[in-house]
């Protein structure tokens, strides 16, 4: 415990120089007004800044990235607050409650209690990560090419399952993800695979270009024919000094914040969109165990506390098992590991020992960001609610601009921009007929990584695919991913049987 606080310390002096705050500032800045556009979210936003941290050193890409990230958590809540449309997935919850305290002139004490709940969640989410994170890579340790196999399958199948209405269209996303992973040289014997030739397709299809296109260039070509909600609604503005809440409102939201963020954090260490989950989770919660469930939307300010710490408290446990196992379990996560292999940091049970700088740096700096979002939430939130004022027409066009721009500084490559642009097509394509585009930047991502896995697994066996249930902690995962695709078909037959019996 002691040798971690020491880590820790050296970590606020690395995210304390003025190089690493400016952009800490940034990242937070920039994430909330991310958070803030509706439509936009935190990974199209962290998928189209990569190309602007290519300048950087690791430690300040992933501290601006990371601050993105939570930043656009922060930013979320404002309009779910002031105009009942979520900035992003995870504060659709704040809007039950959120709003109606905002019809009642109760703006400011609702985006106060966002503001500190998520600063506690976080700082305990912080500490969390710094006790938990050395013992977890240790054991990690253990695992072989095998263990990495399982864990990568089970992590799949999991996370197409939650990211998706459907099942098989999500399994189907994550194989397309594969597949377009093969592309370029074979990573064991250096073959060509898939490139017909061409010497564009050597190093594969680039992950920027596909995070901007499907996130990003669709997202836009999403909102082209919608009409604009920010234009038909007025934006309620709370003043300066409505912005505090209450002792009895401090009070009914303490026990909400702090089990939020307990939530929080443990559904974060597990696969899946963690933040929607712990939303969603924490507001169930709260309105089963309060003595009065019937004020919950109606104005509820636990309906607000609880909801938004757990989704703090959720960004920040997401970094354990990205940075331990170098395994993404979110998408937001799977395109901050994207930029990790950029700057050519391979996460995983050795980064803390090759790369201290950089993990204790990143952790200190979750905790000065959370300390600068505080500060700009509360007097800040007029100004950052004026930007919803922005009519679409001017606002697309710009984003499609920054794309392009930001895609061509990548390489210098026409070529990858034509990629950017179809995967923008496809990914309109995907929202239009209800497909995930996350389980295929996932499979992306970590296709090679299984891959590689996969292979040296069979060189050590000698092509016995007994090795996978021959050690236990991967027949473990592979148990656990089998008993997940046969519970759908398991509540189908219960069903059955249950209609048959009436």
């Amino acid at each position: 415990m002691f040798e971690s606080l020491q880590h820790l310390a050296n970590g606020f002096g690395i995210a304390g120089t003025i190089h690493n705050l400016f952009y800490c500032l940034i990242g937070c800045i920039v994430g909330t007004l991310i958070g803030v556009l509706p439509g936009i979210g935190p990974i199209a936003g962290i998928a189209l800044l990569i190309p602007a941290t290519f300048s950087l050193n690791a430690t300040s890409a992933i501290i601006m990235l990371a601050g993105i990230y939570y930043g656009a958590m922060y930013g979320g809540s404002t309009t779910s607050i002031l105009l009942n449309v979520p900035g992003e997935t995870a504060s659709v919850i704040t809007c039950i409650d959120g709003y109606q305290m905002a019809q009642k002139g109760r703006a400011g004490p609702a985006l106060a209690i966002v503001s500190i709940g998520s600063f506690i969640a976080g700082t305990i989410g912080i500490f969390g990560l710094v006790f938990l994170a050395p013992p977890l890579a240790e054991a990690a340790l253990a695992f072989g090419p095998p263990e990495y196999f399982s864990l990568m399958v089970f992590g799949f199948i999991v996370l197409s399952n939650v990211t998706g209405k459907s099942l098989i269209k999500s399994l189907m996303m994550a194989i397309v993800g594969l597949i377009i992973g093969t592309i370029g040289l074979d990573p064991v014997t250096g073959n060509e695979r898939f490139t017909f030739g061409s010497i564009s397709l050597l190093s594969g299809i680039e992950f920027v270009a596909v995070a901007i296109g499907l996130f990003g260039i669709g997202e836009v070509l999403t909102n082209v024919n919608q009409p604009s909600e920010l234009l038909d609604q007025g934006v309620i503005m709370p003043r300066l000094r409505e912005l505090y809440p209450s002792l009895q409102d401090l009070k009914k939201s303490i026990g909400a914040i702090l089990r939020g963020t307990g939530l929080g954090f443990g559904v974060g260490l597990v696969p899946g969109p963690a933040p929607v989950i712990a939303t969603y989770s924490s507001y169930m919660i709260e309105r089963k165990i309060s003595k009065h469930p019937e004020e919950f939307g109606k104005g509820a300010i636990e309906g607000v506390a609880g909801p938004e710490s757990a989704n703090n408290s959720a960004c920040q446990s997401a970094f354990i098992p990205l940075f331990v196992l170098g395994i993404p379990f979110g998408p937001v996560t799977a395109i901050i590991l994207g930029a990790l292999l950029i700057h050519g940091v391979n996460p995983g049970p050795m980064m803390i020992g090759q790369h201290p700088e950089l993990f204790w740096g990143v952790i200190a700096s979750m905790y000065i960001g959370n300390f600068i979002l505080l500060i700009l939430n509360l007097p800040l939130v007029p100004l950052f609610a004026n930007i919803l004022r922005i009519p679409k027409r001017i606002l697309l066009p710009l984003v499609i601009l920054f794309c392009i721009t930001g895609q061509y500084t990548v390489n210098n490559s026409v070529f990858d921009i034509w990629m950017m642009l179809i995967f923008g097509v496809m990914g309109f394509l995907m929202r239009k007929w209800a497909y995930e585009g996350a389980p295929l930047l996932l499979a992306l991502v970590l296709g090679p990584k299984l891959e590689v896995a996969f292979r040296q697994s069979l060189m050590i066996s000698h092509g016995n695919f007994g090795i996978f249930v021959d050690r236990p902690v991967s027949m473990a995962f592979l148990l656990a991913t089998v008993i997940f695709l046969l519970l759908p078909v398991f509540k189908i037959i219960v069903k059955s049987l249950k209609k048959g019996g009436t």
